[in-house]
């Protein structure tokens, strides 16, 4: 009955190119919920746990190497969802944005995500452990209720974007400008939009994870079993259209994305059931 249900409703195409990469090395990293790629350190991968771990983040490659650990000063994990890039909401240069947001049962009054400088060393492999400069934090509701995110971007004027899984009130982009962050309190998101993401929990159609290309062109949005790739409007808004590219069951528990050029973009997974998490490597037309 699934393969049938994913043979009448899958009409996007698949990618042009597939390569799994690698699988990740580092003992423990086990659920890559989100993936960025460095501008720091050229070939370097930012990832991190999903819930149940501490405020780590790791530094990987493509073939999944362990390249060390990081502590978040003043950060705590409650269900860490998502990271990205982006320009720091304080002062200059290029900070990790980690949404603690994962919200499954959508009850929580409150998200938090925090904000740090791209690390300029990276700790290096096995039991080393360094940390993070302090880390900036923004707590934050959405209009209407709490929700489930598990997706989040930032755009060149440093707004923070997150889009939610689908699991009630549809797939829906909510902003927090940068200015957002000097309030001092909690903050309410502002609703941008709904996208065109009809939530299909049959084949795997709930949001886990999206990026921003390093342009600020394009704006990329993955389920389970697809990408969807928006053109981003001055407004900050997605065009409606997006080109999308079907992914099937390429990973059982696939969440993270990134932008490694205009048409091809890494992909990590969660690793279900005792499986190791894999990096995958798609273009798409």
């Amino acid at each position: 009955m699934w393969l049938l249900a994913v043979a009448l409703i899958q009409v996007a195409p698949p990618p042009s190119a597939v390569r799994a990469s690698g699988v990740f090395q580092r003992p423990g990293l086990r659920e890559s919920s989100g993936v960025a790629v460095s501008r720091a350190h050229r070939g370097i991968l930012w990832t991190h746990n999903d819930s149940g771990d501490g405020p780590f983040v790791y530094a990987t490659d493509t073939a999944g190497a362990d390249l060390g650990a990081l502590r978040v000063t003043g950060a705590t994990a409650v269900d860490w969802e998502d990271i990205t890039l982006g320009p720091c909401p304080r002062g200059s240069g290029s900070c990790l944005y980690l949404a603690d947001t994962g919200d499954n049962g959508e009850r929580r009054l409150s998200v938090t995500v925090y904000a740090v400088h791209e690390p300029s060393r990276l700790s290096g492999p096995g039991d080393s452990l360094g940390a993070t400069a302090p880390a900036a934090r923004l707590q934050l509701t959405y209009p209407g209720g709490p929700a489930d995110v598990e997706a989040v971007y930032v755009t060149r004027d440093g707004s923070l974007y997150f889009v939610t899984k689908g699991r009630s009130r549809g797939v829906r982009l909510y902003r927090v400008p940068k200015q957002g962050w000097d309030s001092g309190g909690v903050i309410a998101a502002e609703f941008v939009q709904d996208l065109p993401i009809t939530p299909d929990q049959r084949i795997g159609r709930w949001v886990t994870g999206a990026a921003a290309s390093p342009d600020g062109a394009r704006v990329v949005v993955r389920t389970y079993s697809e990408l969807y790739v928006f053109q981003a409007e001055p407004s900050g808004a997605l065009a409606p259209n997006p080109t999308v590219c079907w992914l099937g069951a390429l990973e059982a528990q696939g969440e993270g994305v990134d932008f490694l050029d205009a048409t091809t973009f890494v992909l990590t997974s969660e690793a279900p059931r005792g499986v190791t998490g894999v990096i995958h490597i798609v273009r798409c037309p």
